[in-house]
């Protein structure tokens, strides 16, 4: 985990004036950000009609004979991650799973994971104890972030797990909000500097 002024394992929230449609409400888990630039998980929109049962028949892997996901786990939703690589899987996880040479530390407790060995690992009961899959991710050039930050189209927040992993999908805007002890309702479109 990085130090300064990085966001790294932190949440990004968008505001209501958003410019940008395709992260409208949105609530993004920042799983790298540096002087090079910003990749994070968009973690409250699902991708329709996708479920792990259906990403692992994509991947010609409902077959193998040592598989055997519960039915939990077929049916846990995949998450638009963003606008960026839509064809490239992401798994954001507790860093109770962690491979060398696959896995990106976020935080002491969150790692990222985009290899389908965790997929074959969750389905034979081995992967991470909490997980979220999703397609894409939403990224930034140098300071891109920061610019659309410092314009209001962010806030930030401290990341948990139960917000990542135990909340329903449509309930994370609100429940990142409440995290500021900001009431959605008294949120307003327009933005400027006292």
């Amino acid at each position: 985990m990085t130090e300064g002024p990085y966001l790294d394992g932190q949440l990004l929230i968008a505001m209501p004036g958003m410019s940008d449609q395709r992260f409208d409400r949105s609530v993004i888990y920042m799983c790298a950000h540096s002087e090079q630039g910003a990749m994070g998980i968009i973690i409250n929109k699902t991708t329709p009609m996708m479920s792990f049962g259906e990403l692992l028949s994509q991947l010609d892997l409902a077959e193998e004979d040592t598989l055997s996901p519960p039915d939990e786990l077929m049916q846990m939703p995949v998450l638009f991650g963003g606008p960026v690589e839509q064809g490239r899987g992401f798994v954001l996880h507790t860093s109770d799973y962690f491979t060398t040479d696959s896995s990106l530390p976020v935080s002491q407790t969150i790692a990222l994971t985009a290899t389908v060995d965790i997929l074959r690992a969750m389905a034979k009961g081995k992967g991470p104890h909490r997980a979220v899959l999703a397609l894409g991710y939403a990224g930034w050039a140098p300071g891109q972030l920061e610019n659309e930050i410092q314009r209001n189209g962010w806030l930030t927040c401290p990341a948990d797990e139960d917000l990542l992993f135990g909340l329903d999908f449509n309930d994370r805007y609100n429940a990142a909000l409440r995290k500021l002890k900001i009431d959605p309702a008294m949120l307003s479109s327009d933005s400027g500097h006292a």
